[in-house]
């Protein structure tokens, strides 16, 4: 986002002095670790205290860039994301996944293709971040081994964010970007549309906006980690789990909303008529502040009917999928996607005018 031309950044001494102070925070973190009963939970002594780190570093991050001004918040974010830039080619290429800067619908973004194989499918991936940070580039640990686990191509889109850009600005660049691919030729049952938190609630309302529409556009399954699936946030786990997870007790919707009610502009699919939904994925932990709104949302998938194959992991708190890679809990996650995946595309039309890799051609 901060390299955007009208996005407005601090100046070189400020960062330096926010970043400075942000490694105080995090040390600040790490050393309360030993007073929260770092091995205490469901799992071994080893993934406890990964979790415990992981929980108080994420939480001090995330305290400390909050209260920045937009513009540093913004010069913060382009650090991170030079930063994964320089490291994360390299861990990209031992996933045996290329990674190639393009665009889609005139959204930038990354497209990962693995090379093992030709990709079965496609996935459109919407990060999350609240709907006010995070990157593509940040993600791309999470997204190449989403590549190479489902055999599929990632289009990660850098969609734009609040507050400088408030709802429906993130809606908009998520749903051309998904009516580009599908104008791709490439078979709907050989697309999906995945996301986690913010990320997953763009999912649903790209579904929801495009409910009347086309066929055509009615992907062959969601993907979806701890997806956000109601901004009210008034369910008992936000305040039961509010210590447990990772997120802020007081998270903030407002700069994303700005005044929009979200009854009406298709951001509550608890409200909505899931029916014609495709099959979904929804994996989630039990120690998240979003959990109760995700059951009832699963709850609602198989009411309507859809095949929902959905997971909660006790003990676990929000997108653990992605920020605890080494967790046996991660690892289940990432074998579950893959079999849904490959159960859906193993009976789809073939690929039609060339290889996938050729329709693919024409993004990059």
């Amino acid at each position: 986002m901060g390299d955007r031309p009208d996005v407005e950044t601090a100046s070189a001494p400020i960062v330096a002095l926010d970043v400075t102070l942000l490694a105080q925070q995090i040390m600040v973190a790490l050393a309360r670790v030993p007073f929260r009963r770092p091995f205490h939970g469901g799992s071994t002594k080893l993934s406890n205290l990964g979790a415990s780190v992981t929980r108080e570093v994420v939480r001090s991050f995330m305290g400390y860039a909050s209260s920045l001004r937009v513009p540093e918040f913004r010069s913060l974010e382009l650090v991170l994301d030079d930063l994964c830039r320089v490291v994360m080619p390299p861990v990209v290429a031992t996933f045996e996944v290329e990674a190639h800067p393009t665009e889609l619908g005139g959204v930038p973004g990354i497209l990962y293709v693995p090379t093992r194989n030709p990709p079965v499918g496609i996935v459109l991936y919407l990060h999350g971040g609240g709907y006010i940070g995070t990157s593509p580039n940040m993600y791309a640990f999470f997204t190449a081994r989403l590549c190479r686990a489902t055999d599929c191509a990632v289009f990660v889109a850098d969609y734009r964010l609040a507050p400088e850009f408030p709802f429906p600005a993130g809606l908009e660049d998520a749903t051309a970007a998904y009516e580009e691919l599908c104008a791709l030729d490439i078979p709907a049952e050989r697309i999906f549309l995945g996301g986690d938190s913010g990320g997953g609630g763009l999912v649903n309302s790209i579904l929801l906006a495009t409910h009347s529409r086309a066929e055509s556009l009615r992907p062959a399954g969601l993907i979806l980690f701890s997806p956000e699936v109601d901004l009210r946030l008034d369910e008992p786990s936000v305040t039961e789990n509010a210590d447990r997870d990772i997120l802020p007790w007081n998270i903030p919707t407002t700069s994303y909303l700005h005044g929009t009610n979200f009854y009406d502009a298709g951001l509550a699919p608890l409200a909505a008529d899931l029916s014609d939904y495709p099959p979904t994925c929804v994996t989630w932990g039990g120690n998240e502040m979003f959990r109760d709104p995700i059951r009832r949302y699963v709850q609602r998938l198989h009411d309507a009917g859809v095949p929902t194959v959905a997971h909660e992991y006790p003990g676990m708190f929000h997108v653990f999928q992605i920020l605890m890679p080494w967790s046996l809990d991660s690892q289940d996650v990432v074998h579950t996607v893959r079999d849904f995946v490959h159960d859906l595309v193993v009976d789809a039309p073939p690929l039609e005018l060339g290889s996938l890799h050729e329709k693919l051609g024409i993004l990059r």
